[in-house]
């Protein structure tokens, strides 16, 4: 699976902005998706999964309530939608994509994760 990340860029405190994960190949139905992000200086850390069907999502505690993620099967495309953007999001981003195994819906490690977009920059100026 190739993973390509698109949609980061320069905005102010407050905006949204949506970020895609195109995937290629025919396997994207079954494999968790999830965003990551490494601020600079910072570790690479988890911001959101959704499992294979996209009926459940996970977020960590700092972007709930303010990014969701969900996926289109049938576009192999993973999105997150950002909104009331503040300037500790700016990172680059990171989609990833993940094997379902041993039965796990999700995954918030990022060692569990089998595939890596390039990513894609976000910068939010206050």
């Amino acid at each position: 699976v190739q993973l390509q990340a698109s949609g980061g860029g320069l905005v102010q405190a407050g905006d949204s902005l949506r970020l895609s994960c195109a995937a290629s190949g025919r396997t994207f139905r079954s494999y968790i998706m999830a965003w990551f992000r490494q601020a600079p200086g910072k570790e690479r850390e988890f911001v959101a999964a959704i499992t294979v069907s996209g009926t459940k999502a996970y977020n960590v505690d700092s972007v709930k309530g303010r990014f969701t993620i969900s996926r289109d099967n049938a576009k192999n495309t993973a999105y997150l939608q950002m909104d009331s953007l503040n300037s500790e999001d700016t990172a680059v981003y990171y989609c990833a994509a993940g094997a379902a195994r041993s039965g796990s819906s999700w995954y918030s490690d990022r060692g569990e994760y089998d595939y890596w977009g390039q990513g894609t920059l976000v910068t939010v100026s206050s």
